[in-house]
């Protein structure tokens, strides 16, 4: 039986090419989460289409608002706040669910929370298990590549970020030269599994004195590896050329993810995005981790393979956090493309 204090969030998720909602009680438990994918759609395009995914969305997002209800089995007078992505993201689709969410705000009077798309990625580990604080997070995914320290769950603070390329986005390009349909990073990551590491293909800034991040070198070193076999007619492997772009992302992650937990100490350490669901990624980083000569090893809590993609859940866990401090918003809230995560004010080491 439910407790008189127990909170139900219904969220709303339409940042890029997944329409998702979901119902989360207590920022903990998902009640139900509905993802109406759009990749088939998007996939003879090679990418993601913004106006595309905002038909889309508009298309499915009033259907699967209904459906989240059903399958949580409650009503809105069960729901204490509404929950939306409101950035970063592609304007056009952020804009259909933060329209939802208004709406459906607006007619129930129910408090309606924003939302930052990273912040939920990041907070999809708080789905899985308990987060000890402070935190620091590896995020990566088609948009984002950060290391972030969480000095609690409403306050972060980027220590390291991409300058060029996300490694999601690295991973889709190189998917398109090797004809392995977007997005590449599943196939991409099965077949690294299956070759070896023969291309040596650089690690940009690795041993550089900070945290960020740079994936064009090499893709732009992949793509012209394979178009110069393709001039002088020879045939590459295409698990190995997998595996050395792999190993190559990978020892640049967790090269520079390990150094900052050696730095700051973290009692936890999460990944979130859709790169998180990296098999490679995962076994090297909970490796690397469990080898650490530090005194006191973080927590590691890697989140289900079905919560790193975009997913509605995330933003409800990350909702729960902000309702519980009373940062509500209301209904002039605006799709923000450019949206930074809310700063650590306070210093955490």
């Amino acid at each position: 039986m439910d407790s008189k204090n127990d909170i139900r969030i219904l969220a709303y998720e339409s940042s890029c090419d997944e329409t998702s909602t979901a119902v989360v009680k207590n920022g903990r438990e998902v009640e139900s989460m509905i993802i109406a994918t759009q990749i088939k759609s998007h996939q003879r395009f090679g990418g993601v289409v913004p106006e595309v995914a905002s038909r889309h969305h508009i298309e499915v997002i009033s259907q699967i608002t209904a459906k989240a209800l059903t399958q949580a089995n409650v009503t809105w007078q069960d729901i204490d706040a509404i929950a939306v992505t409101y950035g970063p993201g592609l304007v056009g689709a952020l804009l259909i669910g933060v329209s939802a969410a208004k709406a459906a705000s607006m007619a129930t009077g129910i408090p309606l929370i924003g939302v930052d798309h990273i912040m939920g990625h990041i907070m999809a580990a708080q789905l899985t298990s308990e987060i000890d604080y402070p935190a620091l997070a590896l995020q990566v995914s088609g948009g984002h590549t950060e290391i972030v320290l969480l000095q609690d769950p409403t306050h972060f603070e980027i220590v390291g970020d991409t300058r060029d390329d996300a490694a999601g986005e690295a991973y889709d390009k190189i998917g398109r030269v090797l004809g392995v349909n977007y997005p590449a990073g599943k196939t991409i990551d099965k077949w690294a599994h299956e070759g070896q590491d023969t291309f040596n293909f650089p690690r940009a800034m690795m041993e550089d004195d900070n945290y960020d991040f740079s994936f064009s070198g090499l893709k732009s070193a992949f793509i012209n590896t394979c178009h110069h076999a393709d001039q002088i007619h020879q045939e590459l492997n295409k698990y190995d050329l997998a595996a050395s772009f792999q190993t190559a992302v990978v020892d640049v992650l967790a090269t520079k993810t390990i150094r900052a937990i050696k730095e700051y100490q973290p009692k936890t350490f999460i990944m979130g995005g859709g790169v998180a669901a990296n098999q490679g990624l995962r076994e090297r980083m909970e490796q690397e981790i469990e080898n650490l000569s530090i005194g006191l090893k973080p927590k590691v809590i890697l989140p289900e393979l079905k919560l790193c993609g975009d997913n509605a859940a995330m933003i409800g866990a990350a909702a729960y956090n902000l309702y519980n401090e009373g940062k509500f918003a209301d209904l002039t809230l605006n799709a923000n493309p450019s949206l930074e995560l809310p700063y650590a004010d306070k210093i955490l080491y």
